[in-house]
């Protein structure tokens, strides 16, 4: 659920996977810290699309069997863009993200790469005001034309 209490994601009808990736309704992209070394980086772009998929419904594919029989766990058929920013651009796009109704923001916080109990990691945010929140990676999912909006001319992960 989002911030608004509404669902963000795809209705049965809505999913084809004959359809380009840019015919989707909705848009996925991750932001990423550029600022961040390269696994840092890796780690933060993952848990936000796991905490992503986990949220979106329709998101993930049908799984694909290979000539051999073997199966493969679905991917995105909405395919998802890895972007980045510096972090002072991330805080005003998770913002605006944020008081967007129908946006799904996923977010991983810098606190987060420092804590290694769950638990503590729920303590610690509960003391950071949103205003100094510093991210490391943050995820949006919503309509195509918002999402193209909020990341702008935000360059590829390189």
């Amino acid at each position: 659920m989002s911030e608004y209490d509404t669902a963000v994601g795809f209705a049965p009808e809505e999913i084809d996977f004959t359809a380009s990736t840019r015919s989707a309704r909705l848009k996925w992209v991750i932001v990423v810290n550029s600022e961040l070394p390269p696994g840092r980086a890796v780690n933060a772009a993952v848990c936000t699309a796991v905490a992503t998929t986990a949220a979106v419904t329709g998101l993930l594919g049908e799984e694909a069997v290979d000539a051999d029989g073997e199966h493969h766990t679905g991917l995105p058929w909405t395919g998802c863009s890895i972007l980045s920013a510096d972090a002072a651009r991330l805080r005003v796009i998770r913002a605006k993200a944020a008081a967007s109704p129908g946006c799904h923001v996923a977010d991983m916080p810098e606190v987060a790469q420092r804590i290694r109990v769950y638990a503590d990691f729920l303590a610690t945010m509960k003391e950071i005001p949103a205003e100094d929140m510093d991210y490391l990676a943050i995820g949006l999912v919503g309509p195509r034309n918002r999402i193209d909006k909020l990341v702008g001319k935000l360059p590829l992960m390189s």
